[in-house]
């Protein structure tokens, strides 16, 4: 015998480990395509309905006594959800007008303010919403789960939800006056 025949032959990767290999890099790619796909979709839409969605609420920034609101609970009211951070300056050029707005239909019943904090401290959020004064329900979008439903692009944004919770009118950037505010919150309560 020859030393190249005592030499065992090579052997490749089993069949069932290339199968499995090959599914994960599948799945792999089709995830990615599924989050870049939604990615370039924006933000989410007027005339789409949101679905159901809850929000854990800071202490002394509860509504009606509830330390989470569920958009459900909503239903039959129009919703004016703000997405803010304590470190956004712009988001602080639009806490007055909104604080103001909310003053506005708070009492009425029929409109409901909603801020959700985004990427940011408890700490740091309840001295931004004190130094604005801010008094309608905020919390923290935990783990980034709201913002993700959204497809927020950053902060500010605020959305406009009818009575019937469809998607009304989306503001990307801040607000420059009240009177912007109450146009859409109008337009949404006109019979």
């Amino acid at each position: 015998m020859t030393e190249t025949d005592q030499i065992a032959p090579k052997r490749g990767v089993p069949l069932w480990v290339q199968i499995i290999v090959w599914a994960v890099l599948a799945a792999l790619l089709v995830l990615v395509a599924i989050t870049l796909g939604k990615r370039q979709q924006g933000t989410v839409q007027p005339g789409e309905k949101i679905p159901d969605f809850s929000l854990k609420l800071y202490e002394g920034y509860e509504h009606e006594g509830q330390s989470e609101i569920k958009l459900s609970d909503l239903r039959g009211k129009v919703v004016v959800l703000n997405f803010w951070a304590s470190w956004c300056k712009p988001c602080e050029q639009e806490a007055a007008e909104l604080e103001e707005a909310w003053n506005a239909y708070g009492d009425s019943g029929e409109v409901v303010f909603l801020g959700a904090d985004y990427v940011d401290t408890e700490p740091e959020a309840r001295i931004y919403l004190q130094k604005f004064g801010i008094t309608y329900a905020n919390g923290p979008d935990l783990a980034t789960k709201v913002s993700q439903l959204f497809r927020i692009q950053g902060v500010p944004e605020t959305y406009f939800i009818d009575r019937d919770g469809v998607l009304q009118y989306v503001m990307i950037g801040p607000f420059s006056s009240v009177d912007a505010i109450r146009a859409q919150i109008e337009k949404m309560l006109a019979p």
